[in-house]
């Protein structure tokens, strides 16, 4: 009998933070392993360390009050079967080990990372060989997250705009500005920032985690997902290539919080590369 089958599916919003933390907990009890861990590798070393999402079902997308350029309403979504994504995007250390035994460098006109910053500047194609090489290493399949898997990993059984809530503040997450909440203000202080924003990617894991141990799904750097962007392209935006976009989630230090939002979204092109732009992998559970 498969265990899992024998884990009924939840509606993840109706669980309290104590039955979602269970709720990964007895997946993980019944794949019998660690609700957080890392493949080894056959070169000797670890794979990146992966947070177990269970399955669910969960309601994606954004309210109407909230709907920005592209955003789509929300829907109820079923993810039937468990996976694990990364606990934080790749890191810069974990992409030059990738180089160091591939070949595949960051060319040198590019602004790179070091440590434990999001590998940034890395395209889809660079992405996809990563992946690739991850896999072989491992013997399991590792990929990019579907959309609906991402966002049902950030929200980690929130039904508000955040993993954290309907405001975002700088002790939560890395963006360009923040939404306070709770704070009455008045007078000259009023113009004054709660904090400043890095202006910069930081290091990952800086910020707290999600109930399923997930960081920096808020801010830092946008990441790829597999779904192609079908929608309304901005005029910003115009591409002589259709099907080349593709959807990326979870704002960065650039934008405001308001981009952030567990339901944002951004399309970016295949061979994009940018700063604010990094990834974070899927492995599939058998």
């Amino acid at each position: 009998m498969n265990a899992i089958a024998e884990i009924p599916l939840p509606f993840v919003h109706d669980l309290t933070p104590a039955q979602l933390t269970a709720h990964q907990a007895n997946t993980a009890s019944a794949l019998k392993c660690d609700p957080i861990f890392r493949d080894p590798m056959s070169d000797g070393s670890l794979a990146p360390e992966m947070c177990l999402v269970p399955p669910g079902v969960f309601e994606m997308g954004a309210a109407d009050e909230d709907r920005g350029f592209g955003e789509l309403p929300r829907r109820h979504v079923s993810l039937e079967q468990p996976y694990a994504l990364g606990c934080y995007c790749i890191t810069a250390g974990e992409y030059d080990h990738f180089s160091r035994q591939t070949g595949r460098y960051w060319p040198d006109h590019l602004v790179r990372a070091t440590g434990r910053q999001p590998a940034i500047n890395v395209s889809r194609d660079d992405a996809r060989a990563y992946l690739d090489w991850l896999s072989d290493q491992t013997g399991q399949r590792y990929r990019l997250p579907s959309e609906e898997e991402w966002e049902y990993a950030a929200r980690a059984g929130s039904a508000r705009r955040y993993c954290f809530g309907d405001s975002l503040g700088c002790v939560a997450a890395n963006t360009g500005s923040y939404q306070i909440s709770g704070r009455g203000v008045t007078g000259w202080r009023r113009f004054l920032p709660f904090c400043a924003p890095m202006n910069q990617a930081v290091d990952v894991g800086l910020y707290p985690a999600n109930l399923w141990g997930l960081h920096d799904m808020h801010g830092n750097v946008w990441e790829f997902t597999s779904a192609p962007w079908i929608g309304p392209i901005d005029a910003l935006h115009r591409s002589t290539r259709p099907g080349q976009w593709f959807v990326t989630k979870g704002g960065s230090w650039f934008e405001s919080a308001w981009q952030a939002r567990s339901a944002a979204r951004k399309p970016r092109m295949w061979d994009e590369l940018d700063v604010n732009l990094g990834f974070r992998v899927l492995r599939e559970i058998a």
